[in-house]
């Protein structure tokens, strides 16, 4: 486990799992709406991506085409990340990689 944390302002539980070259993240939710295509939904939630610049990538797919949610900041990580939709309007995310720096 990387991680586990309360969020009081959703009374829901983060739960941050360490999968080898994968990370999952499991999320509890008191009454999660049923619609698979949003991200706070119940079961598979949707996939996400690490990247090294993330500014770059939305400037990418906004060059496809494809709208991004405005990039949040994760408050327990400080990494940022957006959304953006499928072909098929599931969610998919980008998680900008943390580049560590040595001095």
């Amino acid at each position: 486990m990387i991680r586990e944390v309360y969020r009081a302002e959703r009374e829901s539980w983060k739960c941050d799992l360490d999968a080898g070259n994968a990370q999952i993240e499991l999320f509890s939710f008191p009454a999660p709406p049923p619609r698979p295509s949003r991200p706070e939904a119940r079961g598979l939630r949707h996939l996400a991506f690490n990247v090294d610049d993330l500014d770059a990538e939305v400037a990418r797919l906004a060059a496809a085409g494809v709208v991004c949610e405005p990039v949040r900041v994760d408050e327990y990580s400080g990494q940022r990340f957006t959304f953006f939709a499928d072909p098929d309007g599931l969610p998919l995310e980008l998680y900008e990689r943390v580049i560590s720096q040595s001095a």
